[in-house]
């Protein structure tokens, strides 16, 4: 038996690999299938069935693509409609995958179709449990993403709640549970960056596994402390839903080289946005005017589907050279399959070439820390999300989250200088250069964000103020 976690950070995501006797199961791939095929092949093992827990709206499934080049069934649990072909499984069915069962748990709660799969090794001992977005380790999956549903969250709420002591809880304490997700993930609120436990454990730990729990104490505090989700999350439930195009035609479309002229004549006639991956230290120095920063070495994919609202928006690529392909592999992931080529020689051809270009001024924690000191007037902006400025801040810094950025544009002063820091760098250069897109002139960004700001000596407080914008 062969049973293998393939977790993947940036999304917080994991998939998982299972292998019996020359037959195997994907639950959950990624866009990518590759890997799994050769994973596979190089086992001399037959993918038989293609497992998903739901229709994810954190990332598109590989679920369809890898249908087609392994031959194996897609499998969703009861509750599932989609256009193209999948066994719809019933609630206790078992699957066989060489001397192994997998047994479908029907768990709706987090969605109507949401469902567990439970591992039983050739003695029909029941093993591990792939969770999905039920359970997660130290957390359950939010109820407030089915947006189809004629129920409200507190119903879905309710049915969570008796999903996990029915299915769930009843099973043994050395079962292993294996999520859908970890620690960063927007699929809900206090996961462990562990990625796998026992359910032992999770019932002695996890809040939403306590014994005397009722049903109404669970539905108050699973809604409790929500942020809204991301808006590309319903856009990729759709995908998930209905297919999308394949990833060799996604990616044959965004390895398209563009010398300068091209590039520039690409962006002026498809209304492309300008997109740069670079190191936000890097971008700041010198980047094409309106081009929006989103490093690809944070978190890079749930940024984008975040701030970029049009999943059909055509895309340009600026990345360092050599990391095309990985780029736009990491955007088709949460579904933007629209990139239309790369800057050929990235920035640097562009500014041999004499092309226009633009900076964002950076300014170091000590010389903020000068200036702060010397008047109590510097329009300041803290863009991280609103648990980590209640924790603590800046005492004159006014919360506006990365997240709602653009439904808070007007709450950013043209005509002073705007300080912007988040926690380290990386969310401050994202916020500069979408203000600087919009006109916005006078911008300064704080290196090394909050911890450079503490280190520097500057006042901060601690208690949650009323200087939050959603």
């Amino acid at each position: 038996m062969v049973v293998e976690q393939i977790y993947t950070g940036c999304l917080a995501q994991g998939a998982y690999y299972i292998e019996s006797n020359g037959e195997a199961a994907i639950i959950d791939p990624l866009r990518e299938v590759q890997p799994y095929l050769d994973r596979a092949t190089k086992n001399g093992a037959q993918i038989k069935y293609v497992l998903e827990t739901h229709f994810h709206a954190d990332f598109v499934s590989g679920h369809v693509d890898l249908a087609k080049e392994s031959g194996a069934t897609i499998v969703f649990g009861p509750n599932a409609q989609t256009t193209y072909a999948a066994h719809i499984a019933q609630d206790g069915e078992e699957l066989k995958v060489g001397s192994l069962t997998l047994q479908v748990l029907h768990t709706p709660g987090h969605t109507l179709e949401s469902t567990c799969y439970l591992l039983k090794d050739e003695t029909g001992k029941p093993c591990a449990l792939f969770s999905g977005d039920t359970l997660f380790i130290g957390d359950v999956g939010r109820p407030d993403l089915a947006a189809k549903s004629d129920l409200t969250q507190e119903q879905l709420a309710g049915l969570l709640f008796d999903s996990i002591r029915s299915k769930i809880m009843p099973l043994s304490d050395d079962v292993l549970v294996y999520p859908a997700h970890g620690a960063g993930s927007a699929c809900g609120k206090h996961m462990s960056k562990e990625t796998v436990d026992t359910l032992g454990n999770q019932k002695k730990t996890n809040y939403a596994l306590r014994t005397d729990m009722t049903k109404d104490e669970f539905v108050r505090e699973v809604l409790h402390g929500l942020a809204p989700p991301p808006s590309y999350f319903p856009l990729n439930v759709q995908l998930n839903k209905l297919g999308y195009a394949p990833i060799n035609q996604v990616m044959a479309q965004g390895l398209q080289p563009l010398a300068p002229a091209a590039f520039e004549a690409a962006a002026n006639e498809t209304g492309a946005l300008v997109l740069d991956t670079r190191k936000p230290e890097v971008f700041a120095k010198g980047f094409i005017p309106n081009a929006i920063n989103i490093g690809i070495d944070g978190g890079f994919a749930p940024w984008v589907g975040t701030l970029i609202p049009d999943i059909q928006q055509p895309i340009l690529l600026v990345t360092e050279p050599g990391r095309e392909e990985e780029v736009i592999t990491r955007l088709a992931r949460v579904g933007y399959d629209h990139t239309i080529g790369y800057l050929q020689g990235g920035f640097a051809s562009w500014h041999a070439a004499g092309k226009e270009t633009d900076t964002i001024k950076s300014i170091s924690p000590d010389a903020f820390a000068q200036r702060f000191s010397q008047t109590n007037d510097l329009s300041l902006f803290d863009v991280r999300k609103p648990s980590e400025f209640n924790a603590e801040h800046v005492a004159t810094a006014v919360n506006t989250p990365l997240d709602f950025i653009n439904q808070h544009l007007s709450e950013f002063p043209k005509n002073q200088e705007v300080y912007l820091y988040c926690a380290g760098g990386y969310r401050s250069m994202i916020a500069a250069s979408i203000l600087k897109a919009r006109g916005f002139d006078q911008l300064i960004n704080v290196q090394e964000g909050f911890k450079g700001i503490a280190a520097a000596g500057v006042a901060v407080v601690k208690e949650p103020v009323l200087s939050t914008h959603l």
